[in-house]
């Protein structure tokens, strides 16, 4: 797997730190998820925008 650094402002870090406690699970897995959930919304919505528009090409 790769390994990647992001910067969190100190509120959000706080929150995805209280997610993973009652997730009962570590702050990575959280962000790696939300991350994963996210780019898959993004491919979804970048699919049904091409659809919509056949003869532009895609971004």
């Amino acid at each position: 797997m790769m390994c990647y650094t992001i910067l969190l402002d100190e509120k959000t870090a706080e929150f995805y730190t209280k997610v993973a406690a009652s997730a009962e699970r570590a702050v990575e897995t959280v962000l790696s998820d939300a991350l994963f959930k996210l780019a898959g919304e993004l491919s979804l919505n970048a699919l049904a925008k091409r659809d919509t528009h056949p003869l532009e090409p895609a971004r």
